[in-house]
Order: structure tokens, then C-alpha cells, then sequence
């Protein structure tokens, strides 16, 4: 199963990710770890990205191409992938297909989980961290028993700074302007597929699945 996977942020990607790992046997791969993975190894992709992210600059297209190229060619990946936060862009996402054309591995599917913007608003707003152990709870989903306090460790839970309302609105307008234009252009290839990703996590997880076994199915008919 070959499968980029889209969304806001607080659409769930991390966990329906983990999710669809699970179901398929594919490596999940964002470009984060690849990038991590470059630098602390010292690769050659990985000196030139150190570079540019020394100086505070984005990596250019062309390294991160490079190095998800390597990362395809590792013997987990040969049965198949899961993208999540990449493409970001459709240059990336053309150059991406250079690469998955010249490998003879096309993509089975785009997932696209689809949130109401205010639900995100409510769903980030709503996150409290402990400032002691690191364990997270929800406002309205995960209270916890004391108010500002945590269950674990009675430490003292804190909002996030990119979890305030005004960052998150901010973060959903970049995500739009970013991602309208990439998903159009899988939409116009036939390859993307809508997934409502409101309601209960299980709910979503089979949505997600059956949309696979269905883009399956697809590619091998």
C-alpha cells in the first residue's frame, strides 16, 4: 500500500497514521525524521540540509527529494509507504512523482481527512499539557478530575503556545493556501480520496481502511 496522508492540523493524522501502519506493514515516513535521520548520520544530503537549516533557511525541494529518493530504496519500503506531511506543495508532489515513476511504484491512493475548521479550533484549544510529566488532557474530551491539575503527577497543566486560538486559526490558513492547490491536483488525477474524520477515532480508522481496501482493489483490478 503506497499512501500520502492530508490534513489540517488536529485532524488526527498522527494517530490514523499509526493506524494504517499497523493494518499494512508499511514504514511510516515524514520528512522530519528523514531530514533528523540525515544530519545525525552525516550523509551528504544531510551536511547540505544542516547547512541551510543552520542558517534558519527551508531545505530547498531538491535535497528533501533526494533524501525521501534514499528513503524509498530501504528494504522496508519496498513494500510499500505511508507519506504524512509530504508532498506539502505540488512542486513537491510532481517531483515525488518523478521519483515513484522512475521506481515503477505508483501510488495506490491520497488520503484526505476532512475536518470542520471549527472542530480543529475546538480539538487544539481545548489540549492541556502537564507541565510535569508531559501527559495530555482534553478540556471537554479528557478532563482532568482537578481542574489545572494532573491526575498523574498533580502537575500543573499549560496550554501550548501553538495551541491559542489565534495560532491555530493561523495555522489553518496556511494549511488551506498550502494544500488547496495539491489537493486539486490529485483530485484531478483520479487519485484522491475524501475521508470524514469527525467523530469517534475507531470510526475513523475504519473509514480510512475501507477507502484503502478499496484503492486496493483499484490498482490491482
Amino acid at each position: 500500500m503506497r499512501t500520502i496522508l492530508l490534513g489540517p492540523p488536529g485532524a488526527g493524522k498522527g494517530t490514523q497514521a499509526s493506524r494504517i501502519v499497523d493494518a499494512h506493514g508499511v514504514p511510516h515516513i515524514s520528512t522530519g525524521d528523514i531530514l533528523r535521520a540525515n544530519v545525525k548520520a552525516g550523509t551528504s544530503l544531510g551536511a547540505e540540509a544542516k547547512r541551510f537549516m543552520d542558517a534558519g533557511e527551508l531545505v530547498p525541494d531538491e535535497v528533501i527529494i533526494g533524501m525521501v529518493g534514499e528513503r524509498l530504496a530501504e528494504p522496508d519500503a519496498q513494500g510499500g509507504f505511508l507519506f504524512d506531511g509530504f508532498p506539502r506543495t505540488v512542486p513537491q508532489a510532481e517531483a515525488l512523482d518523478e521519483v515513484l515513476v522512475t521506481r515503477g511504484v505508483p501510488l495506490d491512493a491520497v488520503l484526505e481527512l476532512v475536518v470542520d475548521h471549527e472542530e480543529v479550533v475546538r480539538r487544539l484549544t481545548g489540549r492541556r499539557t502537564c507541565a510535569g510529566c508531559g501527559r495530555i488532557f482534553h478540556l471537554v474530551y479528557d478532563p482532568p478530575s482537578t481542574e489545572g491539575r494532573c491526575d498523574d503527577c498533580d502537575g500543573e497543566l499549560q496550554q501550548r503556545a501553538d495551541d491559542r486560538e489565534e495560532v491555530v486559526r493561523n495555522r489553518l490558513e496556511v494549511y488551506r493556501e498550502q494544500t488547496e492547490p495539491l489537493v486539486a491536483f490529485y483530485e484531478a488525477r483520479g487519485q484522491l480520496r475524501r475521508i470524514d474524520a469527525q467523530g469517534e477515532v475507531q470510526d475513523v480508522t475504519d473509514r480510512v481502511l475501507a477507502v484503502l481496501q478499496e484503492a486496493a482493489g483499484t490498482a490491482t483490478s
